[in-house]
């Protein structure tokens, strides 16, 4: 049973504390291009913040917090994970932060003192970032301090959805092929046709086809995208034979969708169309393993 008493008392002592305060917010680093901003609540932000602070929080960052850090625009926003939890609730924030063009990070849980934004950058470790936080040069590991600190100093490049398309190369081959990872077939150029494996990570379906021929690549590896009814997030592998391109899906249950790295590290494939299968590729097998046996072929 809860101590209703007790927990009344807990109540009024917490906000005579932030009574006494007056200032919710605690300024760590302050620097002619902004400040890194700690605050032990998210609801702590305001109109200070707005396109200079780098705001600290020991909320956690899910899209509700991060939708209030958000209305005040600052230059970037670090909040907790709080275990991640059921769909990622505890860091969906972080992309809806990208989605308004905002860096932003999270740090463990494990590694701070929850309502405690001081706590959070001096002790916090940074557990996931969003992908403009990351082009800024901050990743998993680096102390809060440290990225904020690289937040601070470092200007975001936004840059238009055909402009993201994290085209790597992971494997080179015989002939000058290669194995690509783009994040969708539609990011396939000319420089693919004939030469290059495309590790992509969109589904198979029949809108995909069009890509396919047109891009022709040496061979490809795509995501079922679950499946689907009737199978219809990989049919785009058996009307492709015709074409004779290889290809391949794996089980969007192993990787990330919309993201190629994911589909070639994790993914395990879940189809294979014949001219694939002539080439040794298998239900089953990792992805990397199908690349390199569709660049050989």
């Amino acid at each position: 049973m809860v101590d209703r008493p007790r927990l009344r008392q807990g109540i009024r002592s917490i906000n005579a504390y932030y009574h006494q305060r007056m200032d919710l917010q605690t300024v760590m680093v302050d620097d002619p291009r902004g400040r890194v901003v700690a605050i032990d609540s998210a609801y702590h932000v305001d109109e200070r913040n707005t396109g200079r602070d780098v705001v600290v929080s020991a909320s956690y960052s899910g899209v509700l917090p991060a939708r209030f850090v958000a209305d005040r625009r600052p230059r970037a926003a670090i909040g907790l994970d709080c275990g991640i939890g059921p769909e990622g609730a505890g860091i969906a924030g972080l992309w809806f932060y990208e989605a308004l063009g905002i860096p932003a990070a999270t740090a463990d849980v494990a590694t701070i003192l929850l309502g405690d934004g001081v706590d959070v950058v001096e002790h916090g470790v940074v557990s996931r970032v969003n992908a403009i936080a990351a082009a800024c040069g901050v990743a998993a590991g680096m102390t809060v301090r440290d990225a904020a600190l690289v937040l601070l100093r470092t200007d975001p490049v936004l840059r238009a959805p055909d402009e993201v398309t994290n085209r790597t190369v992971v494997e080179e081959g015989p002939a000058g092929r290669a194995v690509v990872c783009t994040d969708s077939i539609a990011f396939g150029t000319e420089a693919d046709r004939d030469r290059t494996v495309l590790v992509t990570a969109g589904h198979t379906g029949r809108s995909a086809v069009p890509y396919l021929r047109s891009v022709h690549p040496w061979g490809f590896i795509c995501s079922d995208g679950g499946r689907g009814r009737d199978d219809s997030g990989m049919a785009g592998l058996a009307v492709v034979e015709a074409d004779g391109l290889a290809g391949a899906t794996v089980d969007a249950r192993t990787a990330r969708m919309g993201d190629g790295l994911s589909s070639y590290h994790d993914g395990v494939i879940s189809a294979v169309n014949r001219p694939a299968h002539h080439r040794g590729v298998e239900i089953g097998m990792p992805a990397k393993q199908a690349a390199h046996l569709l660049l050989q072929g």
